[in-house]
């Protein structure tokens, strides 16, 4: 079973630039999950939307690298089913004419 969640965008504290250590910006968060579903095992997507936000909200990250892995770990945690996961982080209004972020795969 595959559970998406895409476009998950927030304001939070990300980045190493001193701006950017003071005001929030907007990121946007794309997660894809795969795990074996069973009946009355299942993983609930809204919970792993709000575990997202609240870690990234909480942590307050300098490097999106750094954000990518403690959530794949923190997901894996509270999430044991998860077999691989793909995280992606999106900051759309850091650069005038694109869209950046970084991407990582987990395999567990």
């Amino acid at each position: 079973m595959i559970v998406l969640i895409e476009n998950l965008t927030f304001e939070t504290v990300i980045g190493i630039l001193d701006f950017e250590r003071t005001l929030p910006q907007r990121v946007q968060i794309d997660c894809t999950i795969n795990y074996s579903y069973a009946a009355n095992l299942f993983i609930n997507y809204a919970d792993v939307a709000r575990m997202i936000e609240d870690t990234m909200k909480t942590e307050k990250f300098e490097l999106i690298e750094t954000a990518l892995e403690v959530l794949g770990v923190t997901l894996k945690q509270h999430f044991p089913l998860i077999e691989t996961l793909l995280l992606t982080i999106r900051k759309p209004d850091i650069l005038p004419n694109c869209t950046v972020g970084v991407q990582k795969s987990f395999i567990f």
